[in-house]
């Protein structure tokens, strides 16, 4: 199922089952999409992301960084990171997708695919660290993206577009039953920046 209309509502779920992800659509207007896109390119400690994969150390050419409410170290893909403590800017997002969804965030991992050639593979953010069945909340900024969705068992998936400015929050049981990820793409040449505000439980 493909939802490319970006016309969902607040409240309506977008997976058939087995969890919730609600689509707020675009929650900035341009002009605070595009400071915020731009202060984030080049204020934010990006690093290539590394991973341990069948064994091999993998290096991508996407770009991450990790900020949080104190050093917490996180681990996924076998790969331990450190928190840097929060900028300006992100305190500023973090308050804002605070307060819309009446929730609480002590940490946010942001990703930098620099075109469209650059995605995630299917996966779900279920490491130990996190708080279980807690919110996630999705923040884009850059190039216009494709977002998936598979139910481990059915197989079953549903997508959408996730547009410049626009928030996304998974909750419940999601992550327990679906998969997700970024698919690449040749007809995106811009930049996309995506932050992940979660919960870390130590």
């Amino acid at each position: 199922m493909d939802l490319f209309t970006n016309e969902q509502t607040e409240t309506t779920n977008l997976l058939p089952k087995d969890g919730c992800v609600l689509y707020y659509g675009k929650i900035f207007s341009k002009q605070e999409a595009d400071d915020f896109y731009e202060r984030l390119l080049h204020h934010v400690a990006w690093k290539n992301d590394e991973a341990i994969i069948f064994g091999k150390h993998i290096v991508t050419a996407r770009k991450v960084a990790w900020y949080g409410d104190a050093d917490f170290k996180y681990q996924y893909s076998k790969i331990v990171k450190q928190a840097l403590l929060w900028t300006d800017d992100l305190l500023i997002l973090k308050k804002i997708v605070e307060e819309r969804l009446h929730e609480r965030f002590n940490s946010c991992l942001l990703n930098l695919y620099h075109n469209g050639n650059e995605g995630m593979a299917w996966h779900s953010d279920d490491e130990k660290d996190l708080k279980k069945n807690g919110a996630i909340a999705s923040v884009s900024f850059g190039a216009e993206r494709k977002f998936s969705f598979r139910h481990k068992q059915t197989k079953e998936t549903v997508s959408l577009v996730l547009a410049h400015g626009s928030m996304l929050v998974m909750r419940g049981t999601t992550q327990s039953h679906w998969l997700h990820r970024l698919p690449p793409t040749k007809l995106v040449t811009q930049p996309r920046i995506n932050l992940t505000f979660r919960t870390i439980v130590q």
